[in-house]
């Protein structure tokens, strides 16, 4: 069915009309909770774009939401000349600061989407995930730098001025493991199946995929990971700003351990909200037990970091 418009006059975060919710559940059990997933419109102001990141977390949280995410690179513009400029210390810098607080006086999981982080002479895009009393759980360093060449459509290279992460990130909450990758990561499937392996039964992926690969790719590679790996996918995208000079799909979606479009929404600015119920990875698995028929005799992937 389709949500209705969400009528709260005094704030810019409104569910989008045409946001779809076609897996809800009713359940209260520890393995149940809804999930906001907040589109941000993002510009060249930093305090305002805090400030925005704000307002729409907490809009979230007034929603229900229980764990709530930011998209990649909500803080500032998505450019190699921006990082520099807008790179701040973890976890001692104000978007930090700013997301620790709201988790804290909020009572949710906060999943920070991505900032450029400065460590020494290095600079990382890196995603902070705080548990409801504000406390860092888990630190993401973008993996897979995003370094493509498409002639006659999109030229980008992040290594320019980033440098990769060496660690896979999973984390542990009161509903079950999660674990954490950035937009490029999303591409890479190994990762996908080590943190399924590690136990984890939800990947959330913050990214900015762009108006040539978004179309393509964006929800093809989420339902892939999910089906591949038998978990559910969230993504998280910055919305459409045409003044930028990178300009993001949007498309922000949930998808289920079945492939399902569970929530998505257009390019515009919102709050996409989905009902979780982390049963179902379980159910979907002895649906259909790829797991117990995978020929480890014959292939695998190794975790060499555990």
């Amino acid at each position: 069915f389709v949500l209705p418009r969400a009528r709260l006059p005094s704030l810019r975060f409104l569910l989008r009309p045409g946001v779809l919710l076609r897996s809800m559940s009713t359940s209260s059990s520890s393995s149940t909770f809804k999930f906001a997933a907040c589109q941000l419109m993002v510009g060249s102001d930093k305090d305002a774009n805090i400030q925005t990141a704000r307002k729409a977390v907490e809009h979230a949280a007034q929603g229900g939401a229980q764990m709530v995410a930011l998209p990649e690179c909500w803080n500032c513009p998505y450019s190699s000349s921006s990082f520099p400029t807008y790179a701040e210390t973890v976890p001692d810098g104000p978007s930090t600061k700013a997301l620790a607080n709201l988790a804290a006086t909020l009572k949710i999981y906060l999943i920070g989407g991505s900032i450029p982080e400065r460590d020494g002479d290095k600079l990382y895009n890196t995603s902070v995930v705080f548990d409801p009393k504000g406390d860092i759980i888990a630190k993401h360093r973008k993996l897979h730098l995003f370094d493509i060449d498409v002639p006659g459509k999109i030229t980008f290279k992040e290594s320019d001025t980033l440098s990769a992460g060496t660690t896979p990130t999973v984390f542990d909450t009161a509903y079950g493991r999660m674990g954490l990758g950035i937009c490029y990561d999303m591409r890479f499937p190994e990762l996908a199946l080590m943190y399924a392996k590690r136990g984890a039964r939800f990947l959330c992926y913050p990214g900015a995929f762009n108006m040539t690969t978004g179309p393509a790719h964006w929800e093809l590679l989420q339902r892939g990971r999910a089906v591949d790996n038998q978990v559910y996918v969230a993504t998280i995208s910055p919305a459409r700003n045409p003044d930028s000079t990178y300009t993001a799909w949007g498309h922000s979606s949930i998808i289920s351990p079945w492939g399902e479009v569970v929530a998505t929404t257009d390019h515009a600015e919102g709050i996409v909200y989905a009902d979780i119920d982390m049963s179902r990875v379980e159910e979907m698995r002895t649906n259909i037990p790829v797991y117990k028929q995978k020929r480890t005799d014959l292939y695998n992937v190794e975790d060499l970091t555990s």
